[in-house]
């Protein structure tokens, strides 16, 4: 049967970027990547959902989920690197910040939190994210 031959389709993060693109499609890419990786970044850092009617994942799913998440984030930090302009990328990484976070990779997260400059996005940050405060 011809559907079992299919290939599984390309995560976003996954797909090849045509350079040069702006600092607003750019900010809109990363907060694709972002939400699209979410699940996997629960799975990966294991936490649990309340009233999830999932089994727990396996060991392989979770290896699974968990190199999804870091090639997501490797692409949207990747991505914010190329941002110019300072709000923008400040609030780019403000979304990869709290995509750490939900895989419970903290140590990315506060090397992240630190490159943040504008001091309302910090505030924001820390009030989404008060573990980040140490």
């Amino acid at each position: 049967m011809w559907w079992f031959d299919r290939q599984k389709p390309k995560d976003i993060w996954d797909e090849e970027i045509q350079w040069p693109i702006d600092d607003i499609e750019a900010a809109h890419r990363i907060r694709e990547i972002c939400r699209s990786a979410a699940d996997s970044a629960e799975q990966a850092g294991g936490v649990e959902r309340p009233n999830s009617r999932k089994r727990k994942p396996d060991d392989k799913n979770k290896q699974h989920q968990a190199e999804r998440y870091e090639r997501a984030a490797k692409a949207a930090m990747e991505i914010a690197m190329k941002i110019s302009d300072d709000l923008l990328r400040d609030s780019s990484v403000r979304q990869i910040v709290g995509l750490c976070v939900k895989a419970n990779n903290f140590r990315t997260a506060r090397i992240l939190f630190r490159a943040i400059q504008a001091s309302s996005i910090r505030e924001d940050v820390l009030n989404d994210h008060p573990m980040l405060r140490q």
